[in-house]
């Protein structure tokens, strides 16, 4: 019986310790620095000020969220972003826009004197991820020119395919806001020049 008991103690401290040692894996959706680009010929005639990001609620949450069948989802205690969605969605669509456009983002600073502002305001209605099948984005987006007060809002949805593995999902994820970015940066000149364009289609 004694020997029984230190058999379970042992097994139990065991499977304790495997418990504690399993791996968290963190993940990031800010794109890794590209090689510096040449300058562009003609500067920006306008910087952005991109706001904080708005994210659903069943995804603010450490870890990610995925989707199992239709309705059933599942927290991946193991697998987790390196900062708040919010910031990890809002980093990413700054270095994004940054980089397409070429303008600065002057989020937390003084504006440049002579140039407008366009301030961008964006919220996903919808952040879902299927490993093995597809990310998918939902957003809704602002862009207000300071100066004239002229305002254009828009929707988008974005899915790109996903591969197996959780690194595949987070670059779906990566290329979902790389479009999105591509969408706003595409009317952001327009709307520096005090014209509202129409919303991108897709």
């Amino acid at each position: 019986m004694i020997r029984m008991r230190h058999l379970m103690a042992i097994g139990g401290a065991a499977a304790l310790a495997a418990c504690a040692s399993a791996p968290v894996h963190y993940y990031t959706l800010v794109p890794a620095p590209e090689t510096p680009a040449e300058t562009a010929s003609t500067p920006p005639n306008f910087q952005f000020e991109l706001m904080p990001v708005g994210v659903p609620a069943q995804d603010d949450v450490p870890q990610l969220v995925v989707r199992e069948g239709g309705q059933a989802v599942t927290l991946l205690n193991g697998e987790r972003w390196a900062a708040p969605l919010a910031d990890e969605v809002r980093g990413a669509l700054a270095v994004e826009l940054a980089q397409r456009t070429h303008a600065q983002d002057i989020s937390g600073a003084a504006p440049t004197h002579g140039k407008p502002v366009l301030r961008i305001k964006v919220d996903l209605r919808r952040f879902d991820s299927a490993p093995g099948s597809y990310a998918l984005i939902d957003a809704t987006w602002t862009i207000r020119e300071l100066s004239s007060q002229a305002v254009l809002t828009c929707s988008s949805r974005v899915s790109e395919s996903a591969g197996p593995g959780y690194a595949a999902l987070v670059a779906g994820h990566q290329q979902a806001l790389a479009t999105l970015a591509g969408q706003i940066a595409g009317v952001a000149p327009a709307m520096a020049d005090g014209r509202v364009p129409e919303c991108p289609r897709g």
